[in-house]
């Protein structure tokens, strides 16, 4: 998929120059003067897309889906009046069909669809042959290849002018977020595709305005191309997602207090620092490779000792002792203590395959096989 257009490819007059490339507007299209309000407010702060839900796919039945078809005209109206191309969330074929027809300028995909291939073959078919832009969400689960998958759903119906918006993903174990950033995933999917346009969405990551600015400060500080952000002129008002919308001259303030980083550095003295530095991380990571080969060899060797003596791989009690040694240990070198506990899952979820192969290989299974 390496001709993927980069946004500012997609002949629509975006500006490279404006940054942080800003998709802006309402979480949901309520009325013809909230949408005219916005659009000006955000074209006022540097968007260069407006958007607005004209159907909303909610969590529970009762909540408000969004107007419909009917409040498509406001969407493109708003958008002429602010001189700004227009985008909405599609969930099917006919409200892409839809949408087209009134002519709205860029479809998104949201996390709700991209979660499910058939409703993403669906709406690729629709638009087969069109070239039309969208958007992909993230699904709501962290699911990579899933993502990936809905990409390439629409790649292989003709399009080419396809981006990604990173929303952050449901997890279990709530934190301050709605959603869970994940950032790793992201990146992964830059790593993959390093010449698409990934936009973050910090108002849903966040759930709540008083952390848009960390998030929208994280996502340019690891290279995103842009932000998608809601607005809306009375938010506590609003009818859907009302705390983590913001007015649009709060946008405004919100945009001007980000701190855009260069990818790379003309300064020679920083790059012969930088690759100095480099040079050392990549030795030991080398070192941190080798010493973890000579832990899974011990791993195996204690495989064989406890197949030996018929005993069970999993020993709760040390690897309790584990667990809770590492972390402190970690607190007095400065490492995060989440973070060790990460990466010891990571190395004893390892240790347990690999023993677990050992107990496979040296198992007779002759007789429960083949019958004698």
């Amino acid at each position: 998929m390496k001709d993927i257009k980069n946004i500012f490819e997609w002949n629509m007059g975006f500006q490279a120059s404006i940054r942080p490339f800003l998709i802006a507007g309402n979480c949901a299209a309520e009325t013809p003067t909230q949408l005219q309000t916005t659009a000006l407010g955000v074209k006022k702060a540097g968007a260069q897309l407006f958007r607005a839900g004209i159907w909303k796919p909610r969590t529970r039945p009762n909540s408000f889906e969004g107007l419909g078809e009917s409040a498509l005209p406001w969407l493109i109206e708003a958008g002429q009046l602010a001189q700004l191309p227009t985008c909405t969330e599609i969930a099917t074929p006919q409200h892409a069909e839809a949408a087209l027809k009134a002519g709205v300028d860029v479809l998104w995909i949201g996390a709700r669809t991209s979660v499910n291939p058939f409703a993403v073959q669906d709406i690729a078919d629709c638009l087969a042959g069109t070239d039309t832009p969208v958007l992909v969400k993230n699904p709501v689960n962290p699911d990579l290849e899933l993502w990936l998958g809905a990409i390439e759903r629409l790649y292989n119906a003709g399009l080419r002018r396809i981006g990604a918006i990173h929303r952050g993903f449901s997890i279990y174990n709530k934190t301050k977020y709605r959603n869970e950033p994940l950032w790793e995933i992201a990146i992964e999917l830059r790593r993959r595709l390093p010449q698409m346009t990934i936009i973050n969405d910090p108002s849903h990551i966040a759930g709540h305005s008083d952390y848009l600015q960390e998030i929208a400060q994280i996502a340019l500080d690891m290279g995103f191309d842009g932000l998608m952000l809601e607005s809306h002129p009375n938010p506590s008002q609003a009818w859907s997602d009302a705390k983590q919308q913001i007015r649009p001259d709060e946008l405004q303030l919100l945009i001007n207090s980000l701190h855009n980083r260069e990818s790379i550095s003309q300064n020679h003295d920083f790059t012969l620092n930088l690759e100095q530095l480099r040079a050392e991380i990549d030795e030991f990571d080398f070192q941190i490779l080798a010493l973890l080969a000579k832990r899974m060899e011990i791993a195996r060797q204690i495989g064989e000792f406890k197949q030996a003596h018929n005993v069970a791989i999993l020993q709760m009690e040390r690897w309790n002792s584990i667990y809770k040694s590492r972390r402190r240990e970690a607190a007095s070198l400065r490492v995060s203590g989440e973070f060790v506990a990460e990466v010891w899952n990571a190395i004893h979820k390892e240790s347990i395959q690999q023993q677990s192969a050992i107990l496979a290989q040296n198992k007779d299974l002759s007789g429960i096989l083949t019958p004698k």
